[in-house]
């Protein structure tokens, strides 16, 4: 019980960071008419997903016009708002955004068809007001950046003629621009909205479901069972729990905030100091944005982009995430052998057999997405098929507590529609950017821009970019960083030859790891909150623990192999793909040594050096390179080992000599 108050707590801090002002706890005839609307968003969404044959504009006016009431309701104006009712203003909002979504509603055929595509002034007045609304619900709920960003893109949209060099354009007027973003399909109630009123709100009620059948409390000891007893078990555990929870809530703070409040005592528990625990945590978390088959819905929005199957993103995920997570899980294990910590104790730790033939027919919903998934159907049926699994296996755990009955499947939806507030919102927010972008060929000429500032040098394109990402993507949830940066910098690679898949997957992955990259590194900051270490040395221990990470998006973009991609853009075998991976694996590990200078003993110069060498050998695709790295690695592995052992012998002899002296 005191887990659980500790992450609600953690979860409601994380809201005043990320938003505006924090999430509200309504009560009384309020909480019951939001719960209403949350339950009928959910309700509509799984009709129209299903049932209804509606056209895609009319689906995301409708989607949105929900979204605006929970997320005026539900975030107040201000941090120091009154967080238990909704104010006078918050109706003024509501009522605003409402009268711009259903005036489009009843009034898009008529522009479209009777007008032929003519607005008037009232059709103008509501796409401003609309807007309006919609940034402001955008800077309570997911904070100030994406509606900064949008204003800046209307004002370059505006004023192209005033912006230097190549970044200056003709320019487009304020009613062409309200035309595009509102009523047409190419601004917020566009692609990306589409994805979230599909793909997404059904992931996200399919997590809901999951978590409400026990799943959360499955992975924590099926983490323990697994990992506990290693060499820093409980460190260990929270990598594992954090990758299983990790790509269903797709936020590496929320993560932080799900799973931390447990991992992280238990971490401090064998001897990790705060720093570390915490580190390990918010480390561990940013991977879940990364991790197949969800991505934190990031995974839908990329394929839509790229325009290939969602099969084709969650495989090209799996070597890059396995790698990511297996250098923490080396970087973790050296650093307890350093320090000589143990696991927890075998009495304390559940049996893997025990766990799961208590609570593994939990797992089957996973099983059923992915296997619905790579059979070939579409996103959509493997979101109705997780639910429907979730229900079902809920009723066959021997804890009654966790199956889902009438009222608890109706608490489940209400939950999942308050969690589409800020992905939906970024969705829509977005859109303003994407169509600016595309009415000035902004991302063409950053593109443009970057390649020329480097020369055409992959390595500084590749560089200038990892930066752009980082920058534009801190403070942002996992949809919303995608999406920017996507539109932003991702053609530069594009254009410098990196395959699409790729070069998606680079600038995804930097803006991923901007949660523990500081200034900004809102997970390490999260994770300190609760470990009670210092912010910025959390996020410094982060970035340490996770520097393989930082190298594997340079891996993908030199070698798309990684991302199971040829030089084609075709798919490629197994077996490319998994001696890639062998050597990738074997790379990472010598850089963690390196970076944690220490193996069997603490390394000297020559070894770090050697480490470090042989690290950017395996890294670097090519027979060559590879041959050379395992070459060197097991000269300085047997020469250290060599050493060691020299060492420890003339050690034990010393302390002989003493004993006798005695």
């Amino acid at each position: 019980m005191e887990n659980k108050k500790m992450a609600t707590d953690t979860q409601n801090v994380d809201a005043d960071k990320e938003g505006g002002g924090g999430a509200r706890k309504l009560k009384g005839m309020q909480a019951s008419i939001i719960s209403v609307v949350a339950l009928g968003l959910s309700l509509f969404a799984i009709y129209v997903n299903s049932f209804m044959n509606i056209q895609e504009i009319y689906r995301n006016i409708v989607f949105l016009g929900f979204v605006l009431i929970l997320g005026f309701s539900l975030y107040p104006a201000m941090k120091k708002g009154d967080k238990s009712k909704i104010s006078t203003i918050d109706l003024i909002w509501i009522i605003a955004g409402l009268s711009g979504t259903i005036y489009i509603l009843f009034n898009y055929i008529i522009i479209h068809s009777v007008r032929i595509s003519q607005a008037i002034t009232i059709d103008y007045v509501f796409a401003a007001i609309t807007i309006i609304a919609l940034l402001e619900v955008a800077r309570r709920s997911i904070g100030i950046f994406i509606p900064l960003l949008s204003l800046f893109a209307i004002v370059y949209a505006l004023f192209g003629p005033y912006f230097p060099g190549v970044l200056g354009h003709a320019g487009f007027t304020l009613e062409r621009l309200l035309f595009r973003f509102y009523m047409t399909t190419e601004g917020i109630f566009g692609m990306t909205l589409s994805i979230a009123t599909t793909y997404i709100i059904l992931f996200i009620l399919f997590g809901a479901f999951l978590n409400a059948s026990g799943a959360s409390k499955l992975f924590n000891d099926l983490a323990i069972a697994l990992a506990g007893q290693r060499r820093g078990g409980p460190a260990q555990v929270a990598v594992i729990s954090s990758a299983l929870t990790g790509s269903l809530s797709g936020s590496a703070v929320a993560n932080v905030a799900t799973t931390g409040p447990f991992t992280i005592p238990l971490m401090k528990s064998i001897g990790l100091n705060s720093r570390f625990a915490g580190a390990v945590e918010a480390a561990a978390s940013t991977g879940g944005m990364i991790m197949p088959p969800i991505m934190g819905a990031a995974a839908f929005i990329m394929a839509g982009f790229l325009g290939v199957s969602y099969n084709i993103i969650i495989i090209a995920a799996i070597i890059p995430a396995l790698l990511y997570y297996g250098g923490l899980v080396i970087a973790i294990d050296i650093e307890a052998k350093k320090r000589g910590l143990k696991g927890i104790s075998k009495d304390s730790i559940p049996q893997v057999w025990s766990v799961l033939k208590e609570g593994g027919v939990l797992l089957l919903p996973l099983i059923v997405v992915i296997g619905t998934l790579l059979s070939g159907k579409t996103p959509i049926v493997a979101g109705f098929s997780g639910i429907i699994s979730a229900i079902i296996v809920s009723w066959l755990t021997k804890d009654k507590t966790n199956r889902i009955t009438f009222k608890k499947a109706i608490q489940t939806l209400i939950d999942g529609a308050k969690g589409t507030i800020q992905v939906t919102v970024a969705c829509a927010s977005v859109g303003i950017l994407i169509a600016v972008i595309t009415m000035t060929g902004l991302g063409s000429t950053l593109a443009y821009n970057i390649i020329n500032i480097s020369g055409g040098n992959l390595a500084i394109i590749l560089l200038l970019v990892m930066v752009t990402c980082i920058v534009l993507s801190m403070g942002l949830p996992s949809t919303a960083l995608y999406i920017v940066v996507a539109v932003t910098a991702a053609p530069a690679l594009i254009e410098a030859g990196v395959n699409p898949i790729a070069a998606h997957f680079f600038v995804f992955w930097f803006g991923a790891l901007s949660n523990i990259t500081p200034p900004v590194a809102l997970a390490a900051y999260t994770a300190s909150g609760i470990s009670g270490g210092d912010p910025m040395k959390t996020s410094w221990t982060a970035l340490k623990l996770c520097l393989p990470g930082f190298i594997i998006p340079f891996m993908i973009a030199y070698n798309p192999i990684l991302v199971m991609q040829t030089a084609t853009g075709e798919l490629a075998t197994f077996m490319e793909g998994l001696i890639v991976f062998v050597t990738a694996l074997l790379g990472v590990f010598a850089l963690s040594i390196a970076t944690f200078n220490y193996f069997s003993m603490k390394l000297n110069i020559v070894e770090r050096i050697g480490f470090f060498a042989i690290a950017f050998l395996l890294i670097k695709p090519g027979i060559i390179t590879d041959l050379l790295g395992l070459g060197i690695g097991a000269i300085i592995l047997t020469w250290h080992i060599l050493r060691t052992n020299k060492i420890k012998q003339k050690q034990n002899t010393a302390s002989g000599d003493k004993v006798i002296g005695v």
